[in-house]
């Protein structure tokens, strides 16, 4: 049972699952992928729309959103990989998506699908976005 001094160990991996979300560049990476057309950007494609930030920067954040479970790195299969296109991607996993969903952090997923699909691209990001993905 918790006591007002102690919260139960529910409640304090939801603070810090909220703490790791809410941070700035964390968020703006979660918005990101679900803004993101097949929502499996490659960490190229999050540098390029997160130019304030070094990549250096991005993974470590992305590394901690995986560590909370919200974020899953998910690769292309050997058999479908090619030298010239990515294979490794970021998603918002199953259970990031349903804590997401119920602490009320979707509602502007297709706003940010909309904004996403208007930002100027370069051939290459361009290239890496219709690179094939993997199935989830």
């Amino acid at each position: 049972m918790s006591t007002p001094d102690r919260p139960s160990a529910d409640l304090q991996r939801v603070r810090e699952r909220l703490n790791v979300v809410t941070q700035e560049t964390r968020f703006a990476l979660v918005q990101d992928l679900l803004g993101h057309p097949k929502g499996l950007p490659t960490l190229k494609e999050l540098d390029y729309v997160n130019p304030s930030k070094s990549r250096t920067t991005i993974r470590q954040h992305l590394q901690q959103l995986v560590e909370a479970d919200i974020v899953e790195e998910v690769t292309l299969p050997d058999d479908r990989r090619r030298n010239d296109l990515p294979y490794k991607f970021y998603g918002i996993s199953d259970e990031g998506r349903a804590f997401l969903e119920a602490h009320d952090l979707l509602r502007a997923e297709e706003t940010l699908r909309s904004v996403y699909e208007r930002i100027e691209k370069t051939d290459e990001i361009e290239r890496y976005e219709a690179a094939p993905r993997p199935e989830r």
